[in-house]
Formats: C-alpha cells, structure tokens, sequence
C-alpha cells in the first residue's frame, strides 16, 4: 500500500481511523508520534480480519513502531588507510553538515570514504525518521517500507534522468534529492551527469526543498540533504601522473571541470584532493581511527551548535553567521588578507565562514581561531586550483 504513512497521518489528523495490511502496519504505527492514542490505526492480515473487526467479533490490535536500525552494518571509517586530509574533512563536514567536493584519480578511495559518512553521522530523531518515512512511503511499493533511525546513504548513477534525481515522473514521485532527505547525498563521476540535472540541484541545496510540477499537479518534497561528491581530475583521471595521464593535457582536464557550472561548485563548502595511497601503505598500514570515536566527536560538535543556535552551521546565515562566527584577533587579520587578495563570492565566504565555525567546534572553542580560518581557506575550492595547475 504505497502512501500508506501520509494516510495514515491524514486520518488521526481528522479523528478518523485506518486499516492498513499488515506489511504496513509499523509503517502506519509512526503516524501516531507523539500521540497518547493511536488506536485507530490497525493492521489487518487479510480480509477475513478486517470483517470480524468491523462486525465486532476479533478487533485488530494497534500495530507498534519499530524502527529497524541498522547502524552496526555500515561500513567503518578504521577501513580506509592514509588520506589523513580527506578524514578530516569528512568529520567537519559531518559535524556541520556541509558539502565536499573530492578530487583525485581512480582507485584512490574516493567512493570509500563516502559511503563510510554514514557511520560517524547521529541517528536520526524521531521527528526526522518520521519525515523520511513519508517521503519513503510516496515513493515505496506495495509491501511497505522499513522506518530506521540510520541517515539515508544515496547514490545515484550518472545516468539519473532529471525526474529521477529531482523527482517528478507521470505521478510526481519524490526523487533522490528528497529521499536523501536528513541525509547524505552521493554524486560519484559528477562530470558524467547531465549538465542540466546537475544544474537542477543548486535550488535544493538552497532552500531544503524542491518543487515538482506537472500539468495536472504541482507537490513541494523536503530535499536537505548533505551533498557529497567525487570526480576524477580530467577524464582519463591521472592528470596528475605524467607517466599515466594522455596526450590532451591540459586541454582535456579544462574541458572536463568545464562541465560542472561555477554556481553549482559555489554551493560546495569544502574541496579535497584524494590522492592515490602507495600499495605498501594499503597493504601493511595501521588502520584509521574507528567510526564510533569520530562520532563521538561529531555528535558532541552538534549538541554544542544545537545548545548554541538551535540548528547545525550550514544553516547560519546573515547577520546570524557574522555573530556566532565570534573570530579572535589573529583570525580576524588573516580573513582581512583573504578579503583583499581572493575573489569570493559572498556565498563562497558565508560558506568559509560556517565551515570555520565546524573546526571550532569540533575542538568546543567558543571562538574561531586563526588556524580554524586558515583550514576553511585551503579547503575553499583548493583541489580544484590543484588540479586545474
């Protein structure tokens, strides 16, 4: 029963009650949160239950929440050897939600610390589970879908139609953008992506929502989601390996970060350069720091900024940002010289400036530092000057 969620809500909305089938029923149960009573809601195996109900003779049990957490499979951050920088910038980019841009050839480990982002990221709240469930819900088939308090972990394939990515389709159904809703938003290859559908995504990133319209209907989707991607140097993707790279350099490596718009890398707050690990180090390295003690950090950054703000860093903005930001003297002198010496677009500074704010906390400094600067400085847009030289 797709939309069984949103019916279910629509009816406790109206005093009114729902069966449901009985794949649906914890589904359904979600729609009573914060309700004393949801006995209206009820799951019913087949049809011949749902006339002994309705006559009186076995009355159907209220179906239970029970969120299927599956936070101990995902894969460990301990996994990836070296990429010291990368690892850092991913925990600052989950402690502040922000978006990263990762560069560097194949096999370097690119998707592999993406896909770990999930694991040193909270637990969802019940209010956002039951957000995402909805969304699940639209878009679900007809056995149901499974409510977790794990972040979604998306990833679609370069070839995504723009309905897809966006949402839309003959029944405007929700697409990636929105099903990445809480979560994380994965666009491996970004190039290869049609320039359009890329181009599509800069309003979400925005605003937190994305509108689809059709001729016979017009639905808003929640859509924040936290965007993280990677993409080779140029095509062939050793442009960095004279002994490796093709004979169209620099050309080549031009024209394929020509492919991605200058607005659509402006809502990137962070660039790293991923570069290949020596197979030794792969091979007999120690292994990186576990996911759960970088979660610990993580959450601890997060609770410092919702006590501080009542809402994570990529949501600070205006005179809001300039005041939280809380810059000391050294820091204060050195973003004086980036000011002068740096084209940034006040976007690409509020950005750099909420990414700052991240390293602060992570550290639970009540001020910004001058090093908490320089890092958010080399991270604006460094791998993409790297690779473009």
């Amino acid at each position: 029963m797709p939309g069984c969620l949103p019916a279910a809500m629509a009816a406790l909305s109206r005093d009114m009650g729902l069966i449901c089938p009985e794949a649906n029923g914890s589904e359904a149960a979600w729609s009573g949160l914060g309700r004393p009573d949801q006995s209206g809601i009820v799951a019913a195996p087949h049809l011949l239950s749902v006339m002994n109900h309705l006559t009186g003779k076995h009355l159907l049990a209220s179906p239970s929440m029970a969120p299927h957490d599956v936070s101990k499979d995902l894969p460990d951050l301990s996994d990836v050897r070296g990429q010291a920088e990368a690892r850092m910038i991913l925990e600052v980019a989950a402690a502040g939600a922000h978006n990263v841009l990762m560069v560097g050839p194949p096999g370097a480990g690119k998707s592999m610390l993406a896909a770990r982002l999930p694991s040193i990221l909270p637990s969802m709240t019940a209010e956002e589970a039951l957000e995402l469930g909805i969304i699940e819900s639209l878009s679900g088939g007809p056995s149901g879908i499974a409510m977790t308090m794990t972040r979604p972990f998306r990833a679609p394939h370069h070839s995504a139609s723009m309905a897809a990515l966006i949402g839309g389709g003959r029944m405007a159904l929700p697409g990636e953008v929105s099903l990445a809703h809480n979560g994380v938003l994965f666009l491996d290859e970004l190039p290869e992506f049609p320039r359009a559908v890329l181009d599509a995504l800069r309003q979400p990133i925005e605003t937190g929502d994305v509108h689809v319209a059709r001729a016979a209907t017009h639905v808003t989707y929640l859509a924040k989601f936290q965007l993280i991607a990677a993409m080779n140097p140029c095509r062939c993707g050793f442009a960095d390996d004279p002994s490796r790279s093709c004979h169209r350099l620099p050309v080549c490596l031009q024209e394929y970060l020509g492919r991605i718009s200058g607005p659509l890398l402006d809502r990137f707050d962070m660039f790293v350069n991923v570069p290949s690990v020596p197979l030794e180090d792969v091979w007999g390295g120690e292994p990186g720091e576990c996911s759960f003690d970088v979660a610990t950090r993580v959450k601890a950054a997060r609770d410092y900024q919702m006590d501080r703000q009542d809402c994570l860093n990529r949501d600070l903005a205006g005179d809001r940002l300039m005041d939280l930001v809380n810059i000391d003297p050294d820091g204060s002198k050195l973003l004086e010289n980036v000011v002068k010496q740096n084209r940034l677009s006040a976007r690409g500074f509020a950005r750099m400036l909420r990414v700052a704010r991240s390293i602060a906390d992570l550290s639970a400094h009540d001020r910004v530092s001058g090093p908490d600067i320089s890092c958010a400085v080399n991270w604006h847009k460094n791998a993409l000057h790297k690779s473009s030289t």
